[in-house]
C-alpha cells in the first residue's frame, strides 16, 4: 500500500496482529471502539491500545484520520501481505524455507484430517494444471 515498508519486511507483533485484525474486519474505527474491543478480545486497557495505535502509525501500519469525534484508524497492511509474510517468516525460522519438510512434520503426526489432505491435495491439483487457486 502506499509509504508502507514492504510487507516482507515488516514482522508484525502479536500485540500489531490484534489491532489489525480488528481494523481488517471493520474500518475505519475510532479509539474508542479499538479501546472497547482490543479490551474484550485481549484485555488490553485504554492506555495499551493507544500506546500500540501510536507505535504502529510511527511504523506506517495504519493510517490515521483526525475528525470531528477524534481519530479514526484504518490498516494500512493487508491481511493477505501480512499472512504471506508471517508464513514466509515462520517458514525460514521453522523449517528452513521449506514447505515439504512442513508438511511431512504435520503428516508424520497425522496432524492433518482427512479435509484437510483433500484440500491440500485440489490445491496442488489446480497449481499443476495451470489454474487460479479459488
Amino acid at each position: 500500500m502506499d509509504h508502507v515498508k514492504d510487507s516482507a519486511q515488516t514482522k508484525l507483533t502479536s500485540s500489531e496482529w490484534s489491532v489489525l485484525t480488528c481494523l481488517w474486519e471493520s474500518s475505519p474505527r475510532t479509539v474508542m471502539q479499538l479501546v472497547s474491543d482490543l479490551a474484550q478480545r485481549v484485555g488490553w486497557a485504554k492506555s495499551t491500545t493507544i500506546t500500540t495505535l501510536r507505535r504502529m502509525e510511527e511504523k506506517g501500519l495504519v493510517r490515521v484520520e483526525q475528525g470531528a469525534r477524534g481519530k479514526s484508524y484504518t490498516p494500512a497492511v493487508e491481511r493477505e501481505q501480512a499472512a504471506t509474510a508471517e508464513t514466509h517468516s515462520f517458514l525460514d525460522r521453522v523449517y528452513q524455507g521449506s514447505v515439504g519438510l512442513m508438511m511431512s512434520a504435520m503428516a508424520r503426526r497425522q496432524e492433518l484430517s482427512r479435509e484437510e489432505i483433500a484440500q491440500l491435495r485440489a490445491i496442488l491439483d489446480q497449481i499443476e494444471e495451470g489454474g487460479e487457486l479459488t
